[in-house]
């Protein structure tokens, strides 16, 4: 059986409860050999499961339901931080309508807050470290201070489009386009998404 292995992360509630800390499971990751058709499991690479924690959030589509963002910085800093945070976010829903708009962000954003840019759904942020996804390490509360100041000013990478109102029929709502970013939000195809590595 794969064995589980979790690091801390910080959740955020759509629901308007206070941010606190959840684990964050990871499962080694598989890979298909092109050739030979077999699927063979690498001990050290691991694919992180923050859906678990994503309400409304799609299952069996075929494709991953959620997507990350990276920071690596705050607005005006001249160096990246040293152990980066990654975001998780959903981005397929059920029914294909968007996510909730995530109230403990809202509260954060304040006057900034933009109802079709906003932060949408349970997000989850995880910390890194040792180049891009290769180690995950426990996050805190210690480290909220820096994400509240992140995402007080930045929006989500989704944009969600007016035929989302309530008067709007459920079927014809749908996420209409993804806002730019100034971080990386998404691999190459080729890559399975983010993994990471075990570390004490």
């Amino acid at each position: 059986m794969d064995q589980l292995y979790s690091f801390d992360a910080l959740l955020f509630p759509s629901d308007g409860r206070p941010p606190h800390v959840v684990q964050l499971m990871t499962s080694p990751a598989s890979f298909t050999d092109p050739h030979s058709l077999q699927t063979s499991t690498n001990v050290n690479s691991r694919i992180p499961h923050p859906e678990v924690y994503m309400d409304y959030i799609a299952e069996g589509v075929g494709q991953r339901p959620w997507n990350y963002q990276l920071v690596e910085a705050l607005d005006g800093m001249n160096k990246k931080f040293a152990e980066p945070y990654i975001i998780f976010y959903p981005t397929i829903s059920r029914d294909g309508m968007p996510f909730p708009v995530n109230k403990s962000i809202r509260e954060i954003q304040g006057r900034a807050f933009r109802e079709d840019l906003s932060w949408r759904g349970n997000i989850v942020v995880a910390k890194y470290h040792d180049g891009r996804f290769s180690a995950m390490k426990n996050a805190s509360m210690a480290d909220f201070p820096l994400l509240k100041n992140y995402l007080a000013t930045h929006p989500s990478p989704i944009r969600v489009s007016a035929a989302s109102s309530p008067s709007t029929p459920r079927a014809s709502a749908s996420f209409a386009e993804l806002a730019p970013s100034t971080t990386e939000a998404e691999p190459p195809e080729s890559e399975p998404g983010p993994s990471t590595r075990r570390t004490q």
